[in-house]
């Protein structure tokens, strides 16, 4: 559960595997940028759950430590992006919703 090569994470050498890697978690990780923008331009909480982007944020925290581990720049990289647009998208929902109520 150590990290052992933390300085081969910032050498800017990519592997096709890491080119790869960049690709796919582009997708992945902006499926929940939709949401987050509807919900900014309707500045309405309506018709999202904060609680599943909540247990996905925390899941992406340990993807992150993982990527850590196995020394992989685009899971690191994609994962902790994960986790500011989840962050982002509770911390929306949390300020329409009090708006919603009143």
């Amino acid at each position: 559960m150590i990290i052992h090569d933390a300085s081969s994470l910032l050498i800017p050498t990519f592997s096709r595997s890491e080119v790869f890697g960049f690709v796919a978690g582009f997708g992945t990780t902006f499926a929940a940028v939709p949401d987050l923008i509807g919900m900014l331009r309707r500045r309405s909480s309506a018709g999202i759950n904060p609680t599943m982007a909540g247990i996905i944020g925390v899941f992406q925290i340990v993807w992150v430590y993982y990527g850590l581990l196995i020394d992989s720049r685009p899971v690191i990289a994609w994962n902790l992006m994960g986790v500011l647009i989840n962050l982002l998208t509770v911390g929306a929902y949390f300020r329409f919703a009090r708006r919603d109520t009143r």
